[in-house]
């Protein structure tokens, strides 16, 4: 499972014991856990060039203690091939239970956006030199949808006409949320996939 690696390297030690994990697949409403499949965490893996200053290699994976078994509301993910693109402009969803808006409430039913992806030459200006070429950003630079605080780890996910869809990044980090010109910034999966493969095989 994906997901980020500045929850998990949190100065806090109890962040870094698997055994203090859980995770609750199938989840779309935190008030009802019917059919949801609660699992434990057997083993966290953190990028070692991960990055607390900057968010570069921001990336985690969690390795649960037993497998899913996979219903209509729960779901792999593609991962994409070092060389996938994802153009500038594609429609893609980034999911999460994060805050409904800056400074407010966390969402009570799971939350979906539509974003687009944003050319990477405009994702460095807008973010003054920020992005590596570890991260993408998406959003609309006219603000008014993102994700926000408490997404982070959550997948930026893409439909594609082959009918796959694709998780393309990770919710890393953001200035606000929403904001205009101030776009959400991804960890770019394809550039770590192959660090992904060479710790899980897949």
């Amino acid at each position: 499972m994906l997901s980020f690696s500045h929850s998990h390297t949190h100065t806090a030690s109890r962040n870094h014991v698997a055994s203090n994990w859980q995770t609750y697949s199938g989840m779309q409403d935190q008030y009802k856990q019917d059919n949801v499949q609660r699992s434990s965490v057997k083993n966290i893996i953190t990028h070692p060039d991960y990055n607390q200053m900057t968010y570069d290699y921001d990336i985690a994976l969690l390795e649960l203690s037993q497998p899913l078994e996979f219903t209509n509301t729960i779901h792999p993910i593609c991962l994409p091939a070092r060389s996938h693109l994802f153009p500038a402009g594609m429609s893609c969803w980034v999911t999460g239970w994060g805050t409904l808006r800056e400074g407010g409430a966390i969402a009570r039913l799971l939350q979906k956006a539509e974003v687009k992806i944003i050319n990477d030459t405009v994702c460095n200006v807008v973010t003054e030199g920020q992005v590596t070429s570890r991260m993408l950003c998406s959003g609309f630079l006219s603000g008014g949808v993102d994700a926000c605080q408490g997404d982070s780890g959550g997948p930026l996910v893409c439909f594609e006409e082959s009918g796959m869809w694709f998780q393309a990044g990770i919710v890393s980090w953001g200035e606000g949320c929403a904001r205009r010109n101030k776009p959400g910034v991804y960890s770019r999966v394809t550039k770590l996939r192959d660090w992904i493969r060479k710790k899980t095989g897949v």
